[in-house]
């Protein structure tokens, strides 16, 4: 069993939803938790973490952690002695996450609302960042968070990118067409 099947078995969905939703949990689709945003689907979360690569001992971005269960979900993987980083904007959002976090006893896991600036520059770089919402373009601001052989798993328009940072210049990409995500804000 992967990291990731490990991960899923253990991080239940339904911790995640909003109670008016959660009989809808056994569904591969994306699910509403206010604000314009969703939990999104299991199946494309579960091929997202697999391409992260996330090891035990990373420290890991979360950008756009909404319910937070990719943020649990990460917390799982890389273990007591990795760390994850969740960044949210919706304050609502945020509060909702790290309460869903705190109830299961998830304790490296830290939440924090997203700022001016892309990501959370204060605690890069990271070994890997995961970010759940689709940019316009690739941003450049969460690359320099990358440490050098670290790891970008972030949709761009109607494709997911993996981003492998190879040097403190140059990144290899790897494009996954066919996927749908709400806007990153």
């Amino acid at each position: 069993m992967s990291k990731v099947d490990q991960a899923f078995a253990a991080i239940k969905r339904e911790h995640f939803l909003p109670e008016e939703v959660r009989a809808q949990v056994w569904l591969d689709a994306p699910l509403p938790i206010g604000f314009g945003q969703t939990n999104s689907q299991p199946s494309t979360v579960h091929q997202m973490l697999e391409w992260l690569d996330a090891q035990p001992g990373h420290n890991v971005l979360d950008v756009g952690s909404g319910s937070g269960w990719t943020s649990a979900l990460l917390g799982h993987i890389v273990s007591k002695n990795g760390r994850v980083y969740a960044v949210e904007k919706v304050p609502e959002l945020l509060d909702f996450g790290r309460s869903n976090c705190e109830k299961l006893g998830i304790k490296n896991v830290r939440f924090f609302e997203a700022g001016k600036t892309l990501g959370l520059p204060e605690f890069a770089p990271y070994g890997r960042i995961l970010v759940s919402a689709a940019a316009n373009s690739l941003p450049s601001e969460l690359v320099d968070q990358l440490k050098v052989g670290g790891r970008l798993v972030i949709p761009v328009k109607n494709d997911i990118l993996v981003i492998d940072r190879l040097t403190d210049s140059e990144v290899e990409t790897e494009r996954h067409p066919g996927y749908q995500f709400v806007p990153l804000v």
